[in-house]
C-alpha cells in the first residue's frame, strides 16, 4: 500500500513537472523576416494625390504564447535613415531635420504594452516612438494564428498585416503641413520566423 502511494506521488510530480514543462514552452520567439516583410507609408501631397514611400531596414521579434496570448508581445524597430520614397533628393530632406531628424533620431519603434487575441488576430496596445516622441497606439493585426513551415523542415513562419493612421503633428513632424497631409497612413505586413 505504501508502495503504491508513493508510486502514485512519483507519477503525479513528473505529470506536474511535465505540465509545467509544456507551459514554459508554450510561448514562442519569432524574428521578423525583412525579406519577406514590408513598411510603408502615404501621405497626401497638395491635397490632390498621395505620396508613397517604405522603409527598407528594419527588425523586430513577435512572441506568441497561444496559451495565453495576453502574454504575447510584438516589437518592431525601423532605422529611418532607410526611407525610401524612390527620389533621392526627398529622401534626403526627409531624413534631414525638417522632418525625420534621422541623426538626432535614427530609430522609429513600436513596443507592444497589452495583447488581446480576436478573430482576426490579435489587438495590440504599444508605444510608438517617431521622431523623440512616445505616443500609445493601438494596432489590429490580422493573422498571426496560423503556422507553416518555410523552407519545409528548416523554419517555421507566422505573418501579420496591419494598417494605421497617424498624425505626424503629434510626433513634433510639423514642416510643411499646409503643402502635405497631417495624416501619415502605414500599413505593415510581417513575417517573423524560427529555426524549427
Amino acid at each position: 500500500m505504501i508502495a503504491t502511494i508513493r508510486h502514485f506521488g512519483l507519477a503525479a510530480a513528473v505529470l506536474a513537472l511535465a505540465t509545467l514543462t509544456t507551459a514554459a514552452r508554450a510561448a514562442e520567439s519569432y524574428s521578423v523576416d525583412p525579406v519577406h516583410s514590408s513598411v510603408s507609408f502615404g501621405i497626401s501631397h497638395a491635397d490632390i494625390s498621395n505620396i508613397h514611400g517604405r522603409f527598407n531596414d528594419f527588425s523586430g521579434t513577435f512572441v506568441i504564447d497561444k496559451d495565453d496570448p495576453s502574454k504575447s508581445s510584438f516589437a518592431l524597430d525601423i532605422k529611418v535613415e532607410s526611407v525610401d520614397t524612390n527620389e533621392k533628393k526627398r529622401d534626403e530632406h526627409l531624413r534631414a531635420p525638417d522632418y525625420f531628424n534621422a541623426k538626432q533620431f535614427p530609430l522609429l519603434s513600436f513596443k507592444s504594452t497589452k495583447v488581446k487575441a480576436t478573430d482576426a488576430g490579435y489587438e495590440v496596445t504599444g508605444d510608438l516612438t517617431l521622431h523623440g516622441v512616445t505616443k500609445p497606439i493601438t494596432l489590429n493585426l490580422r493573422g498571426g494564428h496560423k503556422v507553416v513551415e518555410f523552407p519545409k523542415g528548416k523554419m517555421t513562419r507566422i505573418g501579420v498585416t496591419s494598417a494605421v493612421t497617424i498624425k505626424r503633428s503629434e510626433f513634433g513632424m510639423t514642416t510643411e503641413l499646409g503643402g502635405l497631409g497631417d495624416d501619415v497612413f502605414i500599413i505593415v505586413g510581417l513575417e517573423a520566423a524560427k529555426p524549427k
